[in-house]
């Protein structure tokens, strides 16, 4: 396949990019600052995804969006999904769009966990930024799209296998731990590139 991965130099986007290759897709890194790529044999373009035109999106068999947005004033994760959908709908070959989401719009008996009294505040933004981009893609019938948030502790590192997909509850172990490596989320990423499983869903990946 060819695959797009936008912010490819991200802690998310690394691993997913890194995985891509290895599984013999050809990758193309979409970053603003090539220098801060982890690998540099990468196909490259170099820009802000919101230049990406209809032209470029088209030649990707899919396109994973790994930005990552901490900006306080305007929702750009919303604002690059609504983005991205609008021009590859312009480009005639319309790509598979993969969502890199986060734990906080996962529920704990039916309640999105960034709605609960103990939710770190420090994190509050960011979780419901992209609650409203999963809640705007979830109006899309016409738009092959997934979103995959990881577990709460999502941590930087290498593949330890043997996780679990669920689809919006959080999973938990049977030590009450819900975590995932950035190794093995990358693995369910292109697992989920390669078979499709969750069109037009959000699922989850924990141990």
């Amino acid at each position: 396949m060819k695959i797009a991965v936008i912010g490819a130099a991200g802690k998310a986007g690394s691993k997913i990019a890194a995985e891509a290759k290895a599984r013999g897709h050809e990758v193309t890194a979409v970053v603003r600052n090539r220098a801060k790529l982890t690998d540099q044999s990468l196909n490259v373009i170099e820009k802000d995804l919101f230049r990406l035109t209809p032209a470029e999106l088209g030649s990707f068999d899919a396109v994973v969006n790994a930005f990552a947005d901490f900006t306080a004033e305007e929702n750009l994760f919303l604002k690059s999904a609504e983005y991205l959908v609008g021009e590859a709908k312009k480009s005639g070959k319309q790509p598979y769009l993969f969502f890199i989401g986060g734990a906080g719009t996962l529920t704990v008996n039916g309640k999105e966990i960034y709605t609960l009294p103990d939710f770190p505040a420090a994190y509050y933004t960011v979780a419901s930024k992209m609650a409203k981009a999963l809640e705007y893609l979830r109006t899309l019938d016409d738009v092959n799209w997934t979103f995959l948030s990881p577990s709460a502790e999502f941590t930087d590192g290498e593949k330890r296998g043997a996780f679990r997909l669920g689809s919006d509850e959080l999973l938990v172990d049977k030590d009450g731990s819900s975590s995932i490596t950035t190794g093995d989320y990358a693995t369910a990423v292109l697992d989920e590139l390669e078979a499709p499983k969750h069109i037009r869903k959000r699922f989850t990946a924990g141990y």
